[in-house]
């Protein structure tokens, strides 16, 4: 199975998608946790900064890829990324074993005022480009198995989890 949690730069995909994957692995220890920062890293694409709309493509097709090979080995995924690309989202249903999209829905002012990140205040003074709801920009998922309205209070983490395991089974 592949868990692909979708949503804005700092909309809390990582931390929901960490406690997950803690709760899943106590009982199926064939899972692992893949981000879309931690993909970039390992392909070194940090190094030449492309968070152009194709370069989000590149690195979107490689989680799809990498969360396929995965699946093709019986492990069970949970797969943190923007999800912006709806072809991408559509196809992982066709090609997964088994698949659920959870959207991690927090609204583009309230990030831009909590700005965890400084990511969206930096592209407001244009001093960063390509930034997804600024200048490159964010339609929702058409189809997620689930969508959590998050609060960013650490303490409904694990309702929210509780809501993941819920479409899981």
């Amino acid at each position: 199975m592949v868990v692909w949690l979708i949503g804005l730069s700092g909309s809390g995909k990582t931390t929901i998608g960490s406690a997950f994957y803690q709760r899943v692995k106590l009982k199926k220890e064939a899972t692992v946790l893949v981000d879309g920062d931690g993909i970039r890293a390992i392909f070194k694409h940090e190094s030449y900064q492309d968070y152009s709309v194709n370069g989000r493509r590149i690195s979107a097709e490689r989680l799809q890829e990498i969360c396929l090979w995965l699946d093709m080995q019986g492990l069970d995924v949970v797969c943190c990324n923007l999800g912006i690309f709806d072809d991408i989202n559509l196809k992982n249903r066709e090609i997964f074993s088994d698949y659920r999209e959870v959207f991690i829905d927090v609204s583009i002012d309230k990030l831009i005022a909590q700005d965890n990140k400084c990511l969206y205040q930096s592209a407001l003074r244009g001093e960063q480009a390509n930034v997804v709801g600024i200048d490159i920009q964010y339609t929702p998922p058409c189809s997620p198995d689930l969508t959590i309205k998050n609060s960013q209070k650490l303490e409904d983490v694990s309702s929210y989890v509780d809501k993941i395991i819920s479409i899981c089974n």
